[in-house]
């Protein structure tokens, strides 16, 4: 299989307006225009009945104590885990692109809805955690939501764009589902897959 992400390249920093924030240097950092890219795949395999999308970063802080606190940095040797960006399950096998600004336009508080889309089911991206704390902004937040790693970050962050071809047409998964309960419900389905990776960071020394 092969997958395009549009205005990212392999290796190469995400453009702002794929982002769900972009420096500034007063106030740290100011919310993006938040759009999806457009993903453009092919080349799947014979019996594909449905395709998954994951984007999800590795980098995230395990320990928020220190992220975006004046005076402070979140050192780079802390210990990392995933956060998924994007969560789209049950993609018809006849699909094999998702428009730019298709499944976000905007930063939308208190997140956007989970469930049915035009092209597949949306779970709840991990900004339902990291926003359940601030009462202007908690919600769940289903389908994209780009980069917003913290502004004192040692580390640079980055994203993995993953399509996936499946041997079945749905993974049976419903309500405000997430990321690792799709790769749980896709075990022995994964017939194919394609990922392409752009990095991000806030901090203008990294």
């Amino acid at each position: 299989m092969r997958i395009t992400v549009e205005g990212i390249s392999e290796g190469k920093p995400i453009p702002g307006p794929f982002a769900f924030a972009v420096p500034d240097p007063k106030e740290h950092m100011n919310l993006s225009d938040n759009r999806n890219p457009k993903v453009v795949w092919d080349g799947a395999p014979e019996g594909t009945r449905s395709f998954a999308l994951l984007v999800v970063d590795p980098d995230a802080p395990t320990d928020a104590s220190d992220v975006n606190q004046e005076g402070k940095t979140v050192p780079e040797e802390l210990p990392r885990a995933d956060f998924y960006h994007w969560v789209l399950v049950d993609i018809p096998a006849e699909v094999r692109q998702i428009d730019e600004g298709e499944d976000s336009d905007g930063v939308t508080p208190r997140g956007k809805s989970t469930g049915r889309v035009e092209k597949g089911v949306r779970g709840a991206n991990d900004y339902t955690d990291f926003l359940a704390g601030d009462p202007d902004m908690k919600g769940v937040y289903g389908g994209y939501d780009g980069p917003c790693p913290p502004w004192n970050d040692e580390r640079l962050h980055h994203y993995i764009f993953t399509v996936y071809a499946l041997d079945v047409t749905s993974l049976g998964l419903d309500g405000d589902f997430r990321g690792p309960d799709v790769v749980k419900a896709m075990e022995g389905h994964i017939l194919d897959r394609a990922s392409v990776t752009g990095t991000y960071t806030l901090n203008a020394n990294v």
